[in-house]
């Protein structure tokens, strides 16, 4: 018989610490480490019990229910308020189907508006806003459920979520007769409408002033070139003054266009600029190896930049991309400036109201919680993704 050699499997080590390891290892290592980290911690008792004491004994939070919902669509008809809930359902059906159908990160998000829903609905907000949040969570799980591993439904789900955007602002501004005039936007809703028409127009505009000025073409080179350092050079504010005072002079009588479609083109024509140059940072680090490497296999340069370089080059620059969007987002808070009530304008002109007379600080707080959830949001997807490109590892 045979000698048979057994070999044993070892596994490699565990590197999980649990909270008291890792509190050990980072914060508890040294002496000296010890004692900066205990008085750290007294510091941030002292800090935030004085914070948490004037949260829950002194502030004044009645005014934020009672002017919920002019903080989430301002001035909008209240008669018309269906149409905003529909558009809400609408999305909730699409996000809900996406979990279902792609793991991993849609499911994260998903799962997050939906605790964000039972959060609302337990807080003392008016009936009308509990119900349409009920409403949102309970189409948000049906369709979770009805879109589990439809993985055929894919295409579909992708040309709704393409649709979303135009069929989202025919309900808002209303067919025929019955429209309703983009003035009337205001509140969350017009930030969140600027914000996702600025970063979708941006990115691909950013793309291309980035591809022009490492063109070979002298004429498409300088034209970039001037374009990118002229915008960088010129303040945002200065930008959507001009959009909103220079380009009805250059539009006919009897076309114009409104107030919240020029902010649009002053926030995207901007956003491009950096953009560009965040993306010209991704391709100055890719060698030149690579183009020449995709020309020997035959590809034309047009399809070595788009298939090879390009994909490299936003992979190595999504922190800077991502920040440009957070960036993209506060900055929504300008176009009060130029008589639009966003979240931030909102939020002033509830001050104007006597009754809320001294609630600086809640409404503001309130505010910046908001631009807090959803810039954390976009920060923690951008981590996510690059953790699934293994950026940085390799």
């Amino acid at each position: 018989m045979e000698n048979l050699t057994f070999t044993q499997e070892v596994k490699p080590p565990d590197t999980k610490k649990g909270p008291v390891k890792w509190l050990k290892d980072n914060l508890f290592n040294t002496w000296y480490n010890t004692i900066l980290s205990c008085l750290a911690l007294v510091f941030l008792f002292f800090v935030f019990r004085g914070v948490l004491t004037w949260v829950f004994t002194q502030a004044n939070w009645e005014v934020i229910p009672a002017n919920l919902q002019i903080l989430s669509i301002g001035p909008y008809p209240l008669e018309q308020i269906w149409r905003v809930s529909y558009v809400i359902y609408g999305l909730a059906v699409l996000l809900g189907l996406s979990a279902g159908i792609w793991d991993g990160l849609t499911r994260q998000i998903t799962v997050a508006i939906g605790c964000l829903g039972a959060i609302i609905l337990l807080l003392p907000f008016e009936i009308s806003v509990r119900e349409q949040t009920l409403i949102a969570t309970v189409i948000l799980a049906v369709s979770f459920a009805i879109g589990r591993n439809k993985h055929n439904w894919k295409r579909w789900v992708v040309v709704g979520w393409v649709l979303s955007f135009p069929w989202t602002m025919m309900m808002l501004h209303g067919f025929g007769g019955d429209t309703i005039s983009t003035t009337l936007w205001g509140g969350l809703l017009l930030t969140l409408i600027l914000a996702a028409v600025g970063i979708v127009a941006c990115f691909p505009l950013g793309v291309l002033l980035a591809l022009g000025r490492r063109s070979q073409l002298p004429a498409i080179r300088w034209v970039s070139t001037v374009y990118i350092e002229t915008v960088r050079g010129v303040p945002l504010i200065a930008i959507l003054f001009m959009g909103n005072v220079l380009l009805p002079i250059f539009m006919s009588g009897d076309f114009q266009l409104d107030k919240v479609i020029r902010a649009m083109i002053a926030l995207t024509l901007f956003s491009a600029a950096y953009m560009a140059e965040n993306v010209r940072g991704g391709l100055q680090a890719i060698p030149s190896g690579q183009v020449e490497a995709a020309q020997a296999v035959g590809l034309t340069y047009p399809k070595a930049i788009l298939f090879i370089v390009l994909p490299q080059a936003l992979r190595a620059v999504i922190p800077a991309i991502v920040g440009q969007f957070i960036s993209l987002f506060k900055d929504t808070s300008l176009v009060s400036i130029i008589g639009l009530l966003d979240l931030l304008g909102i939020g002033r002109s509830v001050l104007g109201n006597t009754d809320w007379t001294g609630l600086q600080t809640e409404v503001f707080l309130f505010v910046g919680l908001i631009y807090f959830i959803f810039t954390y949001a976009m920060s923690h997807v951008s981590q996510q993704i690059e953790a699934d490109l293994g950026v940085g590892k390799y």
